[in-house]
């Protein structure tokens, strides 16, 4: 349920309406917007009868909530939710943010030349995994935490975020001071155990839609994280499996704006995985910003060509230069910067 409380209510009867909720058996989160709270309550509450407390002091309205999703849908958070990160980068903001960088860190020279390109374009974000999920075993399974530790050191030489994919809880740990946002690849999604522990670190998630995942399903698995208590959750459409063949996967553009409706979450768009295709990515970059994506995650390497995974999707540095140009005039054409 949402207990909504009124602008001018104090901690006072904030507190007292959390102390009614929790001795009715309802675990309560809270978020504090522009003008109001907003207290949340998960649990058995479906026997509860709401006018006990809609008669407490300061409470504006309460209703149920009849999603599935009872943290991650918009009523939580009804203007959106704004993650912030330490060097003053706003994700769901006015700002369109792009994260970029290789599927897979390589050696030095890769990501310090990749990180100098990405900064000096625009980017907020160097991305790159360490630890690669490939469907062979024989592929390259990346460098590990010795290649975080480049990468962590390439970005922070050039003044950017970084971002990379953890694949096990045992990895979190030493992956927290090395990354200012974690990713969950699409494979993850429904790892419930590794997302019940992101729900415990307080650093942010970005949560890649499952291959075969609906949006609803995509949603339930970010509730996971945000039941934990850690609110700083960002969704990814980064493309589903379905019949067609042209493309390695189909990207649904269309999530953007549903999932701009159904939750106060920011979503952001994988162009590169949504298609698998080097030529069609710039394209699906600039449909998912006029659509409303609040980031851009793109793969972009020195020498697209010969990188060690995904070279078939991979920008070279020159077309990820000639895409930050063009997203820049779509962006102000929707109302928003980059």
């Amino acid at each position: 349920m949402i207990v909504a409380m009124q602008e001018n209510a104090t901690e006072e009867q904030i507190d007292a309406v959390i102390d009614a909720m929790v001795e009715a058996g309802v675990n309560v989160h809270r978020t504090t917007g522009a003008t109001q709270s907003i207290l949340a309550g998960v649990g058995p509450t479906a026997s509860l009868d709401l006018r006990q407390f809609e008669l407490l002091a300061g409470v504006l309205y309460v209703h149920r909530i009849s999603s599935p999703y009872k943290l991650a849908g918009r009523g939580f958070r009804p203007e959106g939710t704004v993650v912030e990160f330490g060097n003053g980068v706003k994700l769901g903001g006015e700002q369109v943010i792009v994260m970029a960088g290789p599927c897979s860190i390589e050696n030095r020279a890769q990501i310090f030349e990749t990180a100098k390109r990405v900064k000096a374009a625009g980017g907020s974000f160097l991305r790159g995994g360490a630890f690669k999920p490939r469907s062979s075993p024989y592929a390259f399974q990346g460098m590990g935490i010795p290649g975080l530790e480049l990468m962590r050191e390439a970005a922070d030489a050039h003044g950017l975020l970084v971002v990379s994919e953890v694949m096990e809880i045992s990895q979190i740990e030493p992956m927290l001071p090395l990354v200012d946002c974690f990713q969950v690849g699409a494979r993850n999604m429904q790892n419930f155990n590794l997302l019940r522990e992101l729900g415990q670190a307080r650093k942010p998630v970005l949560l890649k839609r499952g291959i075969a995942g609906t949006i609803e399903e995509l949603l339930l698995s970010s509730e996971y994280i945000l039941s934990g208590g850690n609110y700083d959750v960002i969704l990814c459409e980064r493309g589903i499996r379905t019949y067609e063949t042209a493309t390695r996967n189909t990207m649904d553009i269309s999530a953007i704006p549903v999932v701009h409706k159904l939750s106060h979450l920011p979503i952001v768009a994988d162009p590169s995985h949504g298609t698998g295709r080097r030529a069609m990515v710039a394209p699906m970059a600039r449909a998912a910003v006029a659509a409303g994506a609040d980031a851009i995650i793109v793969e972009v390497h020195p020498n697209a060509d010969k990188a060690a995974s995904d070279a078939a999707q991979t920008l070279f540095l020159e077309q990820f230069d000639k895409l930050m140009g063009e997203l820049r005039v779509i962006a102000e054409a929707v109302g928003r910067t980059l």
